[in-house]
């Protein structure tokens, strides 16, 4: 079990707990590989549908195989490989159900308010997932217009895709997610299976390490990773979710805090990774006043 403790002068105030489950064994650590609980893949099910991209021989580019995988932050970047990506595929950004929401990016939000610009479709975290998908529909022949529908051909090969690569043998609870599409939910020991299964995919695992603020951005902590580390892939998902992918290991952990604290889980992840030996991050967790006096420490125990 992970724990993650806020403590300040001596004082437990803040205590947030969760699980991580591995793939194979973890250099004499014990990850709760035997809980069995299904949970949604959110977006960490993202590079696991990319797979389609390739499986269909859509000439990608590496940067826009890693911005159809990623929960990007909305900066003008993103928006840029996005826009390019639908005039190569001439699509039309209205085309896209995956909502507006202000870019994930703080920085980019107050660079938006002086320009007075107002978000649009292209700044959702998931717009990359959507024109990916747009994409295979359109090499397939498929409807554009009810892509997000779960019964639409699609959406019957995304969750076959998924259930294939992650061993998944009965069916868990669907439910939409936040961007509008069907997903899939299971055991977090399928799910780290299912990145295993990735290794299949090499180009866009290369496509990922090689583009890792195209597959997130500022404030993402999977581009933390990843640029932080070797061999090492990562992909966050709402719910306190992350997926960690060593290549070279051939071996995977998830970690799942369970109140859902993006804080804490980042805590997690990188002692994980720095205890396992999978890299050496570095990172504070100190508490301190607004003045910069040191009254705590954030620890954290698997």
């Amino acid at each position: 079990m992970i724990k993650v403790e806020y403590i300040r002068d001596g004082l437990a105030e803040e205590v947030h707990t969760g699980v991580w489950v591995s793939a194979k064994p973890i250099n004499g650590f014990s990850p709760d590989n035997d809980h069995a609980a299904p949970y949604f893949l959110r977006s960490c099910a993202k590079p696991l549908q990319a797979t389609l991209l390739i499986d269909n021989n859509l000439d990608f580019t590496e940067e826009e195989l890693a911005f159809c995988s990623a929960s990007h932050a909305g900066e003008d970047c993103h928006i840029k490989v996005a826009t390019k990506l639908l005039k190569k595929l001439k699509l039309k950004e209205d085309k896209l159900k995956c909502g507006i929401h202000a870019p994930l990016s703080k920085g980019m939000q107050n660079r938006m308010i002086v320009r007075g610009d107002s978000p649009t479709v292209l700044h959702n975290n998931c717009s990359g997932k959507h024109i990916g998908f747009l994409a295979i529909c359109d090499k397939n022949g498929w409807d554009l217009e009810t892509y997000e529908d779960p019964t639409h051909p699609l959406q019957i090969a995304v969750k076959e895709k998924i259930y294939d690569l992650c061993g998944v043998e009965k069916d868990y609870p669907m439910t939409t997610d936040g961007c509008g599409v069907p997903i899939v939910s299971m055991p977090l020991k399928n799910l780290v299976n299912g990145y295993i299964r990735l290794l299949e995919y090499p180009r866009l695992l290369r496509a990922i390490k090689a583009h890792p603020y195209i597959f997130g951005g500022d404030g993402r902590t999977d581009t933390e990773i990843i640029s932080k580390t070797d061999n090492i892939i990562a992909k966050v998902g709402a719910g306190g979710l992350c997926v960690v992918l060593n290549v070279r290991e051939c071996n995977a952990f998830v970690v799942k805090i369970n109140d859902a604290s993006m804080e804490a889980r980042r805590f997690a992840l990188f002692e994980i990774i720095n205890r396992i030996g999978w890299g050496e991050i570095k990172y504070d967790n100190r508490i301190t006043t607004l003045a910069g006096k040191v009254v705590g420490q954030v620890q954290v125990s698997i």
